[in-house]
């Protein structure tokens, strides 16, 4: 009798509890291996003739435009009370993939509107602290070297809502949807800072916005000479108007509120200037009472965006789970996920590429059986820091806090496959 083979089962994969399984090892194998303990996806069957097929399809259009089946995936809106433009638009990353967020979808913060602002007629000043003050045209910028950085911005007051006593009732874009990811294309602010000659006493710059609000925040100039860019261009296009047309300034890491768009001024300084967005916000209150100030880069974060609430498990059966990492302090170095509240966690394959302050995609094999989950993620940067628990958050850093919530996020599955927000 010939040699019998025995299709591997599923639970030889398992590399946590609650059926986690080893993505590298099922793509090694091909999922066919393991196909006796998976239900399939996608069966034969015939294909019709659908009434798209037999009719001419619409013309050309000067901007392309998504599918109207698309409808869903737009920004969700939260205003301050009779102020107009005064507050966000959240990107919706539950119904995204990759890392890359589309110019549409990016999210905003407003503090006064968006300005209707004539690029012909907008000027940069650099000044203060310098040899020679210069004012730059958006033109005047174009004739630079340039170049291109794929980073994140996330505002400090993402995910603040996890601070609450209770879950809020919110998807992964009312929770954690203040954050995006783009390649911004423009000239080296020290480029721009050498021409103007620094003054040795000089320690931080001031950079302010164009709007009405008048936008402005301290920044240390050895960030600025680092990698900071005076960004006019935003995956390939010009900036969208919400997001700093015809330019803004790119902090790779650092808390989106010291990214000012619509940059009219930057100003060097001996300190910083103490300005309304450095000192009545964008500060940490600490239990005892006091506030931190200047906390600038992004600490490492995580968060699974797929499944996430709005996306519930329809069977049960294989699963992707899916979601963001990133890190104001460098590259992502490792992504846990647990399916069991943090009880035992599996690692996740990283999708390439791994950039230093940008979005990384990490994905995880997941057989669900029915039964009742908590998902999680956890991140740990190339500087060794790891994402950490919202008890261990909470009890540094208390709960009247608002910025810079960073914890493990999690999400329920309950036995029916519905997708909540819970504390774990």
């Amino acid at each position: 009798m010939g040699r019998q083979t025995r299709k591997p089962s599923l639970d030889t994969h398992l590399v946590a509890g609650n059926g986690l399984l080893d993505r590298r090892h099922l793509l090694a194998v091909g999922l066919a291996g393991a196909s006796a303990a998976l239900p399939l996806l996608a069966k034969a069957g015939e294909l019709n003739i659908e009434p798209w097929m037999t009719t001419p399809g619409a013309p050309f259009e000067g901007y392309g435009r998504p599918s109207r089946f698309e409808a869903k995936v737009v920004r969700t809106f939260v205003s301050a009370p009779n102020t107009g433009g005064t507050g966000s638009a959240r990107t919706p990353l539950h119904r995204l993939n990759g890392a890359i967020t589309p110019n549409g979808l990016h999210y905003e913060r407003s503090h006064n509107g968006v300005p209707d602002i004539d690029p012909d007629a907008h000027r940069l000043l650099i000044h203060g602290l310098v040899e020679r003050p210069l004012v730059f045209s958006p033109e005047t910028l174009s004739r630079y070297p340039m170049e291109s950085q794929i980073a994140f911005v996330e505002c400090g007051g993402n995910s603040g809502a996890l601070y609450q006593k209770e879950p809020a009732d919110l998807d992964a874009q009312g929770l954690h949807g203040l954050l995006s990811c783009a390649e911004w294309t423009g000239v080296r602010l020290s480029i721009l800072l050498d021409e103007a000659g620094i003054d040795p006493k000089a320690k931080w710059i001031l950079a302010e916005g164009a709007d009405a609000s008048g936008m402005s925040r301290s920044a240390p100039l050895a960030k600025a000479m680092e990698d900071s860019l005076i960004a006019l261009y935003q995956n390939g296009e010009r900036l969208r108007p919400s997001n700093g047309y015809p330019m803004r300034l790119l902090l790779p890491g650092y808390e989106g509120n010291m990214q000012v768009k619509w940059l009219r001024r930057i100003k060097l300084t001996e300190e910083p200037t103490m300005t309304r967005d450095e000192t009545s916000k964008y500060t940490l209150l600490t239990p005892d009472g006091k506030a931190l100030q200047f906390v600038f880069p992004v600490e490492a974060k995580s968060v699974i965006t797929r499944p996430s609430p709005g996306l519930d498990l329809k069977e049960t059966g294989f699963y992707e789970i899916s979601g963001l990492a990133w890190s104001g302090y460098g590259k992502v170095s490792k992504v846990e996920v647990s399916a069991d509240g943090g009880q035992s966690w599996g690692e996740a394959v990283l999708q390439e590429p791994v950039l230093p302050m940008a979005l990384t995609r990490f994905r995880m094999a997941w057989q669900w059986s029915g039964g009742p989950a908590i998902l999680q993620s956890r991140v740990t940067d190339e500087t060794g820091y790891r994402q950490p628990t919202r008890d261990a958050l909470i009890t540094r850093r208390g709960s009247r806090a608002i910025y810079h919530f960073n914890a493990i996020a999690s999400w329920g599955v309950s036995g029916d496959g519905k997708v909540s927000h819970v504390y774990a």
